[in-house]
């Protein structure tokens, strides 16, 4: 089985609406699929009535922004399969209108500083239950400001330390949920919690002291972000712990940072058969 855990649509930074992205997939040959949009489950019920539609098996997740206060980091966690969604929901509606008053603060300092226009910004961010960075770059792209998504621009506005909207990236951070109430949240709901890209935000020691708790269930080792060595590194520590092995494209589309398909990593059966199960030890 083909099976791609990790996508984004246009419901939050991706550049797909949600039937080109699982049409798309049914060209890969993805017998499973995953669309994990930021902080949202609002497409998760078309979502599968699209599948069915276009002979995907398309598995309802969510990936969750929540900060890792003891390491001062970002860490992203993807909840699938929760038996009740409804208890997300409340998290759901916080973070993106944390994100979104983010959001539109970022565009107005871009705005002051690169005369365009806010509308020229939401074209983009339309469906989008927030303004994400990719959707101002777009805009500056559309008015000759740069050619790249990124590059110069991208760290002049938005380098944690530096740019222009540093303030906003880096308080945006720690205003999302701490890491271990999401994972408490998430298993209140059934769903299975998987740390996702621990090699994006360092969270290596995170998913250690995590595991040791049991308070996780799987990670994702199959990522672009992760070396050879560093997924050596996940799969000691989830055969240690028996945790499941997840693995998925983390497609965006035009808005990766990098050149990446549907189907460029895959979760393994056993892994896939757990989280349908919702078999996690």
């Amino acid at each position: 089985m083909k099976a791609d855990l990790h996508c984004h649509t246009t419901m939050s930074d991706g550049s797909l609406g949600l039937e080109e992205t699982i049409a798309q997939a049914k060209r890969y040959g993805i017998d499973y699929f995953a669309i994990t949009d930021h902080d949202t489950l609002s497409s998760s019920s078309r979502a599968v009535v699209l599948g069915e539609r276009y002979g995907v098996n398309v598995i309802p997740a969510v990936e969750f922004s929540t900060y890792d206060s003891k390491h001062g980091t970002k860490a992203h966690i993807i909840c699938y399969n929760p038996e009740k969604p409804n208890r997300l929901e409340g998290l759901c509606l916080r973070t993106c209108e944390l994100r979104k008053k983010r959001g539109k603060q970022m565009a107005m300092k871009v705005i002051e500083k690169y005369p365009i226009t806010l509308e020229s910004i939401l074209r983009y961010a339309t469906g989008s239950k927030v303004i994400f960075k990719c959707h101002i770059m777009h805009a500056l792209m559309d008015y000759g400001y740069t050619t790249d998504l990124y590059g110069k621009v991208y760290d002049e506005l938005f380098n944690p330390a530096t740019g222009l909207c540093a303030e906003e990236v880096s308080t945006d951070m720690q205003d999302y949920p701490e890491v271990h109430f999401v994972l408490e949240l998430i298993h209140s709901a059934g769903g299975v919690a998987v740390l996702a890209h621990p090699a994006v935000f360092d969270n290596f020691e995170l998913l250690e002291e995590l595991a040791a708790a049991g308070k996780i269930d799987g990670v994702e080792v199959w990522h672009q972000s992760a070396t050879e060595e560093q997924r050596e590194r996940l799969l000691k520590t989830a055969g240690e712990h028996n945790l499941i092995t997840t693995g998925g494209s983390d497609f965006h589309g035009f808005y990766n940072h990098y050149p990446i398909a549907i189907g460029t990593n895959y979760t393994p059966d056993e892994s896939l058969q757990r989280i349908l199960k919702r078999k996690i030890k």
